[in-house]
């Protein structure tokens, strides 16, 4: 309570009234009505919740972009990377390498580097990500496919989706639009 010293009270017929700092009135208010306390604490849980409920909207929409590129990303790794005759284990293991690569761009890790400090974390390196990081991520898997359909090694895909991913960032740390979403 901030600037809650005081209740003024002021005579007249029209400007008169007993006044509060609203936190001093929420006080009274719960002390002398059990009922618009119960009406209080209700409408704080409701504004929390709604309030959660629209960063998770943010998020998810989002990780839904980002999981949409990805499908456009692992297009160009089936066509262009992965031979015909390999088996299964070997194939999910050029699509883990990729993701990794995208991974080691952005964060700087690998998946499983990611996992193994961050044991008590529930989800993935992705799951935990910022908006901003979402962002870069979703447009690194666009940039990844042009540059895998190019015919580009994965060591010089790796420096300059790291160029693309840090120039981003620092534009989109620096964002009003993205601290708007906030």
């Amino acid at each position: 309570m901030n600037k809650a010293i005081r209740i003024i009270s002021k005579p007249g017929r029209y400007g008169g009234g007993t006044f509060a700092h609203k936190d001093i009135a929420f006080e009274f208010g719960s002390w002398i009505s059990p009922e618009f306390k119960y009406y209080l604490i209700k409408e704080f849980q409701r504004l929390k919740e709604d309030e959660n409920n629209r960063l998770k909207l943010e998020w998810n929409l989002q990780r839904t972009l980002a999981k949409v590129n990805y499908h456009i990303h692992t297009d160009a790794i089936k066509e262009n990377l992965i031979p015909k005759e390999l088996d299964k284990s070997q194939i999910n293991y050029v699509y883990a390498n990729e993701a990794d690569l995208l991974n080691m761009a952005l964060f700087g890790v690998t998946a499983k580097q990611w996992r193994n400090v961050n044991t008590k974390t529930e989800g993935n390196i992705r799951d935990a990500a910022t908006i901003e990081q979402l962002v870069v991520l979703s447009n690194l898997e666009s940039i990844n496919s042009v540059l895998i359909q190019q015919g580009q090694a994965q060591s010089e895909r790796l420096l300059q989706l790291n160029m693309i991913a840090i120039t981003q960032m620092k534009s989109l740390v620096n964002s009003r639009q993205i601290k708007k979403l906030k």
